[in-house]
């Protein structure tokens, strides 16, 4: 605490910086689909996350309450229609890997989620953020965290094309037609 009060301004936003740059771009290209446009909320939301900072109550929700600031930005930037990974986005590679593609087929298929979905996934399986940090993150409950996580899997199956299966195994046959 004591040396909080030493540091400059400038070495705590660039220590705040280091702590959650990583977190946050991985979030922001999850949910836009795009690395440029993610790399821009990122910085956005930096920028109003540091003019804003006296709101933040209390420093050990710092990466929720960044992820809610970023999570706004992204939305803002990808209003007009959530981008995807185009072939000429994808990252070049020097070998085919069946590993690469496989994570690039995940990213296409998050990019085709309904946002409230993507966001729980991306929390949960890319930041590793637990339940309760994600329901002070989403502004929700932690109960509605969980049954959206459960429906966000359901429509990543679908959008991967893996069936989906009911409680008791029969397969479930969606009401809407998934998009192609």
């Amino acid at each position: 605490m004591i040396t909080m009060l030493f540091q400059s301004a400038e070495s705590r936003y660039n220590q705040w910086v280091r702590d959650h740059y990583r977190f946050l771009l991985r979030s922001a290209w999850a949910l836009t689909g795009s690395r440029d446009i993610a790399e821009d909320v990122v910085q956005d939301c930096f920028a109003n996350a540091w003019k804003h900072r006296e709101q933040l109550r209390d420093a050990a929700l710092a990466r929720a309450w960044l992820f809610q600031i970023m999570r706004r930005a992204a939305f803002r930037q990808a209003a007009p229609g959530m981008q995807s990974l185009d072939d000429d986005e994808q990252p070049e590679q020097a070998a085919p890997d069946a590993g690469l593609d496989d994570k690039l087929d995940v990213v296409k298929a998050l990019a085709r989620l309904a946002p409230i979905h993507r966001e729980v996934l991306v929390l949960f399986y890319f930041d590793d953020m637990p339940t309760a940090q994600m329901a002070e993150a989403l502004e929700i409950a932690p109960g509605t965290v969980l049954s959206r996580l459960a429906r966000a899997r359901d429509a990543l199956k679908q959008v991967m094309g893996v069936p989906v299966r009911a409680p008791g195994g029969a397969q479930v046959t969606p009401l809407r037609k998934t998009p192609s």
